[in-house]
């Protein structure tokens, strides 16, 4: 296959203010790289988009380094490897690693890992078997602790993250409550998935009430994705000892005033509850356990995935705007090109 010389490459032109708009990424033509030693060059397939990129565009401390203005912004990508100066991998190997948001990309032979293509689709190594899943998988049975006849409610339900959550939560006996902005994402959430109820929160008049009325017993695990109005009516039905991990708060990423909000203080106190934040990568050291059972459960058909999938380099900043609209259901990916014949 000849290689071309040249390639697009995405790079962040300025840190956004509030939402982020396309004028704030800018497209740069650079050369296809070529590998030393150690090196192999990865021809990119898929790429993900994920809402917490939108804290590396600000640059605000956080756990993991601001993106630079007028260079490549980066994430989870599969590719497939079109030339190697590598000991370990060979021309058509698959693999998987956080690589720039650009066409062919240089990577060390230890900064991706081999994916095999015949377990399951690619692209799922982004998704239902890649961080997504991961971070449902810990963040639930790690932090959440579901146990049978517990009441699970979680936010952003339709997500990559938070339908491996409900799906999790349901195979460990747990009744599931699931909350998500349309009619379609609640009905794929019951009827696909197996939730035991959905609501609309773009819909309800009253989301607390909502939520009462779904969790007659109170809710026992809490799995955060959303934040603001949400997450405090979902806060003030805890039972005693429940558990909240805190995977993430999208409601308030492109806030530019404070996020203000009823003091959780006391609310944990009276239901002794545990609230927790993390980050999938407090869990590196146990990435093959959870990946392992993940594809035991999906090989099972214990679990399901969904997958929209965007096309073409040029549409990856449409992609990832989307996430915020909530035009996703599942993981949000966007396919770059086909794997060699």
């Amino acid at each position: 296959m000849m290689l071309p010389e040249k390639q697009q490459q995405i790079q962040l032109f300025a840190r956004p203010e509030g939402m982020p708009v396309k004028e704030d990424f800018h497209f740069k033509e650079i050369e296809v790289p070529k590998p030393s030693k150690g090196q192999v060059l990865v021809k990119t397939l898929y790429l993900s988009v994920d809402p917490y990129m939108r804290g590396r565009m600000s640059d605000a401390k956080s756990y993991v380094e601001p993106f630079q203005l007028n260079e490549a912004l980066a994430g989870g990508a599969v590719g497939e490897i079109v030339e190697s100066e590598s000991g370990h991998f060979q021309k058509g190997d698959f693999v998987v690693g956080m690589l720039p948001w650009q066409e062919y990309s240089l990577a060390d032979e230890k900064q991706v890992r081999s994916i095999d293509p015949n377990v399951a689709p690619i692209s799922t190594h982004l998704s239902i078997l890649g961080m997504t899943g991961l971070t449902a998988y810990f963040g639930l049975l790690d932090i959440g602790q579901p146990k049978e006849g517990e009441t699970v409610v979680v936010s952003g339900a339709a997500g990559a993250v938070g339908s491996v959550v409900g799906q999790i939560a349901k195979i460990k006996g747990a009744r599931v409550v699931g909350i998500a902005g349309s009619d379609e994402k609640v009905s794929y959430l019951t009827d696909t998935l197996g939730f035991d109820e959905g609501i609309n929160y773009k819909t309800t008049d009253n989301i607390y009430a909502s939520l009462k009325e779904a969790c007659p017993n109170g809710i026992d695990v809490y799995f955060e994705n959303v934040g603001g109005e949400i997450g405090d009516a979902a806060l003030s039905l805890l039972n005693k000892h429940a558990r909240v991990p805190v995977c993430g708060a999208i409601s308030s990423y492109n806030k530019t005033d404070r996020d203000l909000g009823p003091r959780v203080q006391t609310r944990l106190i009276k239901s002794s509850a545990l609230m927790k934040g993390f980050v999938v990568n407090d869990y590196n050291d146990r990435f093959k356990e959870g990946a392992t059972e993940l594809g035991q459960w999906l090989s099972q058909g214990k679990l399901q995935y969904e997958e929209t999938i965007t096309e073409g380099l040029e549409n990856v900043t449409d992609a990832f705007l989307g996430l915020f609209q909530g035009k996703n259901i599942g993981k949000q990916l966007v396919k770059i090109a086909e794997p060699s014949k």
